[in-house]
């Protein structure tokens, strides 16, 4: 299954109406929340970088990991037109296989980036996760809700500009276990237009199994919160937060 390959030169393109500096925000006080002043801080997934770029900017010494070759190419792009913020080491890995050089003080994985592992992998990545954030750390991350992954079976969603057309053909797996998205891309190619496919698959988590799977890997102290909110999601809420500390 190919995701983010044809996609990654138009993704920032297609995505300005994304509240980064929200997300950022977001993470500040949450950080502020649990007592933690991080330095050097995980964008697990960071796709085209632009999330990284603002916490860089921010004074942050960010470490920016992808599985997409084809989205850090776009992500390093931004990266060297950062001004007065350190350069972010970038590594090209998969969640299951991160492999840092050190610890850092906080991770994120943003835009529903977990959705991306599969349920049987949970656990290696929270264990990763574990291992290379300090003592004390925070992590945090957002999830599409089940409620809103089912909610989208059969549908057809478009993304356009100028220059490029996305659409969106959404299923639920045969199991139920999982949404996947059938994407059409048409690029303009001076008079006349490319097309490219992509697939992606979004597997369905409830916030009781992510919880679980989090405490068993040493992770404590989560809490749960709505869509870029500081309060508990509500019942039809499309998008939740969870964070936790790493146990001392």
């Amino acid at each position: 299954m190919t995701a983010y390959s044809p996609l990654a030169p138009f993704y920032n393109e297609l995505t300005r109406d994304v509240p980064y500096e929200a997300f950022a925000d977001f993470y500040e006080k949450l950080w502020e929340k649990y007592g933690i002043r991080p330095e050097t801080v995980l964008d697990l997934a960071c796709g085209t970088g632009t999330l990284t770029a603002i916490m860089a900017e921010r004074g942050y010494e960010m470490i920016a990991v992808d599985s997409s070759p084809e989205m850090l190419s776009e992500a390093m792009e931004r990266f060297y037109s950062l001004e007065g913020a350190a350069m972010p080491l970038t590594l090209q890995q998969s969640m299951t296989e991160l492999d840092l050089y050190g610890t850092v003080n906080a991770a994120y994985c943003s835009l529903d980036g977990i959705n991306y592992v599969p349920g049987e992998s949970l656990e290696e990545v929270f264990h990763r996760l574990h291992l290379f954030i300090e003592p004390g750390g925070v992590l945090v991350f957002d999830i599409n809700s089940p409620y809103k992954l089912r909610g989208q079976d059969g549908q057809v969603y478009v993304d356009e500009t100028d220059d490029v057309l996305c659409l969106w053909r959404t299923w639920l797996s045969e199991d139920g276990s999982a949404l996947e998205y059938g994407v059409d891309i048409f690029s303009r190619q001076g008079k006349l237009w490319r097309r490219q496919e992509e697939e992606h698959r979004e597997y369905i988590h409830t916030v009781e199994d992510l919880t679980g799977k989090l405490k068993k890997q040493g992770f404590s102290e989560i809490m749960t919160f709505g869509d870029l909110r500081p309060a508990p999601p509500e019942e039809k809420e499309g998008r939740i937060f969870i964070s936790a500390r790493r146990n001392v």
